[in-house]
């Protein structure tokens, strides 16, 4: 009987050393080494143990503090640990019993940068398609401070909890498969912050604006014939780092919807809004790209000309809060929907985060923006947001701007800067009495018109017809 009860004991001290061995903490892969938290503020971090009802502790190596959760019935977990202001390399100590560390952390600023694939161009570009400027950043890239995320391309029916991707420190070897204008980002960023920065990407070519909204966040739309594919990239790219922590989002997208400019005015705010309920953070800054000017080839009317869709982008000024739009008129290709300009792009988001989020001073943010119009005889006189200190051409012609009469037939139009250049005249000796005026509202136009900083004029309208 001894002899069975030892037996027995022996058994039971197996079973319990055996279930210590094997319970485990896993968390997404983005909670691993040489990733980048969002300075001054409360992040999460999140995973789950083969145990349920098992306290978690999560220890911060910067502070000291230890912070823990208990795993629910399917074992998930979560913290919210404070950080300082930027800094490091800092490790974490996850434990349930079994540790597990994480090293090389930084404190610092976290973007994320999303959309098609303007935004998904890697900074070496790819066949047919190249980046200006691609051999100077990758030869000169090597920046511990600036490290990038990418997450896997994948499309799903149902939202997934992890992703494939690994963080990586910007080097020669690194940011040649990185998206081109979240690299140039980041870099600016750190270059003028002077903190680390962490850019975390997820994009895919051809995707539209439907395909990256929750289930919830669709679901009003979900019926309308015009909407394809809804939520499967939020369900595969983006549902597994919402949460994570962010300072804002960068978004390039809008090619893929050019066939429903109208419908875009509602679908893009909506997608603002179901990405910053998720994240549960507040009106976090989302800053986005006008799409460039293109020869889609497929006429002139509503629905078919991308400067419509233009024109939506920059109504979704006035309906989305903490929001801010770089123009890229100039940068449009006739041959190419992808720019080859990607550090502008990059440089202009640059510019808007640091003016609008981090409050520097002394530059404009954003080109000019149509304010109003003036007719007086046979001109109209048109005024702008944001001019600064005036309108330029760069002493080349002034050019892209038509104008029409009461017949709403447009007319290519003499265009000469105003008083102190801060507005634009236009005439056309075949419209007598103006009523409308436009300008680079074509698919492909190359815009000429910028601020005296190199911000170009988006292109627009003063007709509704």
């Amino acid at each position: 009987m001894k002899r069975y009860q030892l037996i027995m004991s022996l058994f039971a001290s197996f079973l319990l050393w055996a279930e210590g061995v094997q319970a485990r903490i896993t968390m997404p892969s983005f909670f691993s080494d040489g990733m980048v938290l969002q300075q001054k503020s409360a992040v999460a971090i999140w995973g789950s143990s083969d145990r349920k009802q098992r306290k978690v502790t999560v220890k911060t190596s910067w502070n000291a503090k230890k912070y823990t959760a208990v795993t629910d019935e399917s074992g998930n977990w979560k913290v919210k640990v404070e950080t300082p202001v930027h800094g490091g390399p800092y490790s974490i100590e996850v434990s349930d019993g079994e540790s597990v560390h994480i090293n090389n952390v930084l404190i610092g600023e976290v973007w994320l940068c999303s959309g098609q694939s303007n935004m998904d161009m890697r900074v070496s570009g790819r066949y047919g398609d190249p980046v200006i400027g691609s051999l100077d950043a990758i030869v000169t890239s090597g920046n511990p401070e600036v490290r990038m995320f990418m997450v896997g391309s994948k499309m799903t029916s149902e939202p997934l909890t992890d992703c494939e991707g690994i963080w990586q420190e910007a080097s020669s070897e690194t940011v040649p498969e990185f998206s081109a204008a979240g690299y140039f980002f980041a870099r600016k960023l750190n270059q003028v912050l002077k903190v680390p920065v962490g850019i975390i990407h997820a994009s895919y070519g051809g995707s539209r604006v439907e395909a990256w909204m929750s289930k919830e966040g669709i679901e009003p739309y979900k019926d309308l014939s015009d909407v394809h594919n809804a939520s499967i990239l939020y369900n595969g790219m983006l549902s597994p780092v919402v949460g994570y922590g962010i300072r804002g989002c960068l978004w390039y997208q809008g090619e893929a919807n050019v066939d429903v400019p109208d419908l875009y005015t509602q679908l893009f705010p909506s997608l603002v809004n179901d990405w910053r309920q998720q994240w549960g953070i507040g009106e976090f800054p989302f800053y986005y790209a006008q799409i460039a000017p293109f020869n889609y080839d497929k006429g002139e009317e509503k629905g078919q000309n991308s400067a419509y869709l233009r024109e939506a982008q920059a109504k979704c000024l006035d309906i989305v809060p903490s929001s801010g739009m770089i123009i890229l008129t100039d940068i449009g290709d006739a041959r190419t929907i992808h720019p080859m300009e990607k550090e502008t792009v990059g440089n202009r988001f640059a510019y808007m985060a640091l003016g609008l989020t981090y409050g520097k001073k002394g530059f404009p943010v954003t080109g000019p923006l149509y304010k109003s119009m003036r007719i007086e005889g046979n001109k109209i006189e048109v005024s702008f947001d944001e001019v600064g200190k005036g309108l330029t051409t760069y002493r080349q012609p002034l050019t892209g701007f038509e104008i029409a009469g009461e017949d709403r037939v447009f007319h290519s139009a003499n265009a000469h800067l105003g008083k102190d250049a801060q507005t634009v005249v236009v005439s056309s000796p075949e419209v007598l009495h103006p009523v409308a005026v436009r300008y680079a509202f074509k698919d492909y136009v190359k815009g000429c018109l910028y601020n005296m900083f190199g911000l170009p004029v988006s292109s627009f309208r003063t007709d509704d017809w």
